[in-house]
């Protein structure tokens, strides 16, 4: 069930001008407190000379001070300096009830306090004495902890992070946090450096808070500051590169609008069947398909050019019972195959290896193949992805990401590796003899090759097609 954010404030949030850089805009004024309302807690705010701060006070909880405005997808920035006892953190995407509410979320009930502000926090974590220097962590406030890093403080991921938290943290300076929540994907930077990156999609769009942590009856903590400045938001639109992105040299796949750079695997044009572009979405409808018939409506779209050593990612939407799926390598020239005897036949999807999309619950092809190698995220009828990987429920965005560099191929889901491998290793010819492309010389061997995105009669939406050329390794 999705949670939806109540509003406490009936003011709208009061932007301040633009930025210089075209499409940022100022959340804080660095005069008042116009767009904001105080949520939880009691502590104490003060501005002065365009900087926020926030002081802690005894015998109260956690406090937010949050936009009146909701937002879901966007960049954010904040400057910050922390004392380094005092805990604090940047809420994303929350939300808060005005009276005391049972609330389903990500599958799991949760009881919130009239005014609870619930949902994810960037860490702010200055303690050099505790050895644990979080900030930039993904923390679930008021609901599920810690989404990274995780396993706990002795862990390997978690001792890693403290460790580069210590080398980009400025202690009783300004820090910058950079935060990108885009689709289901979070990502956090603190001073330039990456800290944090998950997929997570229970609340799609909420307030933006800044926290004062609770001190309990602690009296040694009693007045201590955490101070703000420099917040600014740039909102996304779907099919968008951030600077950084560009920076990094990411490109859009699909544009977003037309079929530019893709066509049939069968012809130079775009299939006039089965696929729908409306609102920043590429969609397979159902209704020009021909139920559960393999490629043989409008069919199957590849780019148009062929690739080799890349990194793909893309945010996709089952339906009930769905069944898709992105294919790497593909070759248009080699014909399909039956999907019961891998014999050649006229008709069916171009031939490629296949990160696969499927209703798992759903779909009859999960409990085919080999060791569930036909279910979601794995490298189809080869390799399976794990029974326990994170999936998001049907009807919500998932995120796929597909690395390839040379032989080395790995497959992600929601932020966690489904299949690894090696493209020609004796591991994967073997996987190859036993599927049933087992008659297809040199299958997932070759040099190069497209990119596809599958028609297979049932519906499912694509958007944030991204791409970037990687260097041979």
């Amino acid at each position: 069930m999705r949670i939806q954010f109540i509003s406490l404030a009936i003011a709208a949030l009061a932007i301040s001008p633009a930025s210089a850089e075209e499409g940022w805009i100022n959340l804080f004024n660095g005069k008042n407190l116009d767009g904001w309302a105080e949520h939880s807690g009691k502590a104490k705010y003060t501005i002065e000379d365009g900087v926020l701060t926030g002081q802690s006070v005894s015998g109260t909880g956690n406090s937010f001070l949050c936009t009146t405005q909701t937002f879901e997808n966007f960049e954010l920035e904040v400057e910050y300096k922390c004392d380094a006892l005092l805990n604090s953190g940047v809420q994303i995407r929350s939300e808060v009830f005005p009276d005391a509410t049972n609330a389903i979320i990500g599958g799991k009930e949760f009881k919130f306090t009239a005014d609870r502000i619930h949902g994810y926090q960037c860490e702010i974590d200055m303690d050099a004495a505790r050895a644990r220097m979080w900030s930039a962590g993904i923390y679930d406030e008021a609901r599920r902890g810690w989404l990274f890093p995780t396993g706990g403080e002795k862990s390997a991921q978690c001792l890693a992070f403290s460790e580069q938290g210590r080398t980009v943290s400025k202690n009783g300076e300004w820090n910058k946090l950079r935060i990108v929540a885009n689709g289901p994907t979070i990502q956090t930077w603190l001073n330039g450096v990456p800290r944090a990156e998950i997929c997570d999609n229970v609340t799609p769009r909420g307030v933006i808070g800044l926290q004062v942590h609770g001190i309990g009856n602690a009296t040694n903590k009693i007045g201590l500051k955490v101070s703000f400045r420099t917040i600014r938001i740039h909102e996304l639109e779907p099919n968008a590169l951030t600077e950084q992105e560009k920076a990094d040299g990411w490109k859009l796949l699909w544009d977003g609008k037309t079929t530019d750079g893709w066509r049939s695997p069968k012809s130079d044009e775009f299939p006039v069947k089965s696929w729908g572009i409306a609102d920043g979405v590429l969609t397979v409808d159902p209704g020009l398909t021909n139920g559960e018939a393999e490629a043989q409506a409008g069919g199957d779209i590849i780019t148009r050019k062929r690739y080799s050593n890349f990194e793909l990612v893309a945010d996709f939407k089952t339906t009930f019972g769905c069944n898709s799926g992105i294919k790497i390598f593909v070759q248009p020239d080699i014909s399909p195959i039956d999907k019961v005897t891998g014999k050649p036949t006229g008709v069916g999807s171009a031939i490629g290896l296949e990160y696969q999309i499927l209703d798992d619950a759903n779909h009859p092809d999960a409990k085919l193949g080999r060791d569930g190698d036909r279910t979601m995220g794995s490298l189809y009828d080869l390799i399976p992805a794990p029974a326990g990987k994170k999936v998001m429920p049907v009807g919500e965005w998932n995120h796929a990401r597909i690395l390839s560099q040379g032989n080395h191929v790995e497959f992600w889901l929601n932020g966690e590796k489904t299949v690894e491998f090696e493209r020609g290793s004796a591991v994967f010819r073997a996987a190859v003899a036993q599927s049933k492309f087992k008659d297809i010389p040199g299958f997932g061997e070759w040099a190069d090759g497209h990119i596809l995105l599958q028609e297979h009669g049932s519906e499912v939406s694509f958007r944030n097609v991204k791409f970037r050329v990687l260097p041979a390794n």
